[in-house]
């Protein structure tokens, strides 16, 4: 297969890039990309360019300069309210590079009536064409996040919305510093501003008649032109599925708090700070870099794979940073308006500047993951009505910011104070959803166990299925032979376990909130063993992962043991249903003798460090067995072969 060919992000194979800025040599993104890049850039050249013209160049009776911005700002995010959800159909309906080309022209006509309204001070015309440049990103925001997963397959997800989110926050970055240069070019700025609006939205028409085709995934979808009824309809469809939607929402959050300190950046620049309008451009260039830097981490940090369990890291980074914010600035001495020489002399503006990159770099951490999870885990046919709904709740969350924010200040709260209030709510509101969203913590626990505790490598992971119901057989050596099992599959999976492990403390909890299925011998107790069956077999009607360790115990000596029978019953009640469940064999390796397995003079987890730091282990992954050959002496076999590669 070509590099360039489109590819369903369901069905592909791994791609051998040897990381994601390959990507941006690819027909399949590259002219994506950019045309996603130069819209973003062009958003912000226009709403900053205006924004700094009816504040400081010309007087305007009835749009006083304290309320431009939040006017400006509410007209470009109210079309995101009024038609995320039209738009979010027609991405289901029609070829993406259609629509993308739609709006691409769309953007084209906007900037030529925006320059003229430019070129004649029309401030009127020019809060139109704001309304309609939100219009136009509202229609090319579905069709972005559900291209990605049309082109791209597990392995390349993460780095790509990393590429896309690190592309959008230098792009706005871009945008408006250049908004603000060129504006502010005597008497000829309006001008330029207008020739370069529309160029860049030229240029954003040519690159995306280079985008792909792709099939419609709802070709047959019937459009309601009702917004009201068609908000509400998208938002219970993303509801349906309660880890996409609890993720809706945490994104939504993210964009809370981002608005919240993009927000008061020129007021903390001025009046905590004391730095002039360089200071507070300062203030946005690093946040701006810390995201991209933090979104481009996602795919080294996760080894390529949908890796959840960054997002309680970036949630704790966003918290401490925000928190130590409010320290590093509280207590800055009064002082004259600095320029960005003399504000760099100060050592204790550094720490602001520190702080503010690390909480926007965690940020990054935070939201790639998540808007991979929605890619991966949505409906292929709904997949871009759920990222509209995504953009309604992202600008119900924007919304209740500004409006959050006004009240505290209101109130008599510093800036300081306002950025220590985000990061404790934040706080809350992140580990209220790691409660809804178990999945979150017991990834980060199988994320940091997997990198920190061992050097964990896995090979042949190809072979775990991206979708479709599968049974996992693998060996059993410790006591987290599960929690490296998590840690090896981007999706969630379901465990077959001894009974007895849940009275193990800590871990036993661990287990219990990966919803494990516990199981015990029929003579001991026939009520838990016949429930585990059934339990198993719901697990593979309903399309999912389900693990189980054959040999019936953990190894007491550091062999395999024989394999026992129960994973043939499973795969049997399965079949009499109509689900048929390929068999992963697998194989934990170098794990015996270390701190949570059994070692022959002892039991387990009794002697810490007896095999050092970060000590290597693996997973060998085989491949798949269909079920009417998973005997347990063949499977046996299989594993007994994966341990000697």
């Amino acid at each position: 297969m070509s590099p360039d060919t489109p590819r369903t992000g369901e069905s592909a194979v791994a791609h051998e890039d040897p990381n994601q800025f390959a990507l941006l040599s690819q027909r399949r993104f590259a002219p994506f990309f950019w045309t996603q890049f130069s819209g973003a850039a062009n958003d912000n050249l226009f709403k900053f360019a205006f924004t700094v013209m009816v504040t400081y160049q010309i007087n305007v009776a009835w749009l006083q300069p304290a309320m431009a911005g939040l006017v400006i700002g509410a007209l470009f995010i109210l079309p995101f309210l009024l038609f995320s959800a039209t738009s979010g159909q027609l991405a289901d309906k029609y070829d993406k590079k259609v629509l993308i080309r739609f709006v691409k022209r769309l953007e084209m006509a906007i900037m030529a009536l925006a320059a003229w309204g430019f070129f004649s001070q029309n401030v009127p015309v020019l809060l139109g064409c704001t309304f309609l440049m939100g219009l136009h990103s509202t229609l090319f925001g579905p069709v972005k996040f559900a291209y990605l997963p049309q082109v791209l397959n597990e392995r390349e997800l993460t780095g790509g919305n990393g590429m896309v989110e690190m592309g959008t926050f230098v792009a706005i970055l871009l945008g408006n510093v250049a908004g603000g240069l060129i504006i502010a070019v005597p008497e000829i700025g309006a001008h330029h501003v207008g020739f370069a609006c529309v160029g860049a939205a030229i240029v954003g028409r040519v690159l995306s008649e280079f985008i792909p085709s792709l099939p419609p995934t709802d070709p047959g979808l019937k459009v309601n032109w009702n917004p009201v009824s068609e908000t509400w309809r998208n938002l219970k469809l993303a509801h349906q599925n309660l880890v996409v939607f609890r993720s809706l929402l945490g994104i939504s959050w993210m964009w809370f708090f981002g608005a919240v300190f993009l927000s008061q950046f020129p007021s903390f620049a001025k009046e905590v700070l004391h730095g002039n309008e360089q200071v507070a451009s300062l203030l946005l260039v690093v946040f701006s870099v810390g995201i991209g830097i933090g979104s481009l981490l996602c795919e080294v940090l996760s080894r390529r794979h949908v890796e959840i369990g960054l997002v309680p890291l970036g949630a704790i980074g966003m918290s401490v940073f925000s928190i130590d914010l409010y320290f590093a600035s509280r207590a800055l001495p009064p002082a004259e308006i600095m320029g960005l020489a003399a504000f760099l002399a100060h050592g204790a503006h550094w720490r602001v500047m520190l702080d503010l990159g690390l909480l926007s770099l965690f940020a990054g951490l935070y939201s790639v993951p998540m808007y991979a999870l929605i890619q991966m885990r949505a409906q292929p046919t709904h997949r871009a009505r759920i990222i509209a709904a995504n953009n309604i709740l992202n600008a119900l969350f924007m919304i209740a910011s500004s409006l959050i924010a006004g009240a505290l200040l209101g109130a008599g709260f510093t800036v300081p104070q306002i950025f220590l209030f985000t990061g404790l709510a934040n706080a809350v509101v992140a580990f209220y959803i790691f409660l809804l969203v178990p999945e979150y913590l017991l990834r980060f626990v199988a994320w940091v166990l997997s990198r920190f505790v061992y050097r964990f490598k896995v090979q042949g992971d190809e072979n775990l299925p991206v979708q479709g119901a599968a049974v996992l057989a693998c060996n059993h050596v410790s006591f987290i032979d599960a929690v490296l099992l998590m840690a090896a599959s981007p999706r969630p999976i379901y465990f077959v376990m001894d009974h007895r492990i849940f009275r193990v403390p800590v871990l036993g909890w661990l287990f219990r909130l990966a919803k494990a299925i516990p199981i015990a011998p029929y003579k001991e107790d026939a009520a838990t063993y016949e429930a585990a069956f059934e339990r198993a077999a719901q697990v593979l009607r309903e399309g999912d992962l389900l693990a189980i360790f054959p040999e019936g115990g953990i190894t007491r000596d550091g062999q395999l043991q024989p394999f026992k029978g129960g994973i043939v019953k499973i795969l049997e009640r399965a079949r009499a249903e109509g689900v048929e469940a390929p068999v992963i064999p697998m194989a934990l390796t170098n794990l015996w003798g270390s701190y949570f397995s059994r070692i022959e003079q002892g039991g387990a987890m009794v002697r810490p460090f007896r095999r050092g730091l970060f000590n290597r282990v693996g997973l060998n992954v085989g491949a798949p067995v269909a079920p009417a050959e998973a005997q347990p002496e063949l499977l046996q076999a299989r594993v007994a072969g994966l341990l000697a590669a």
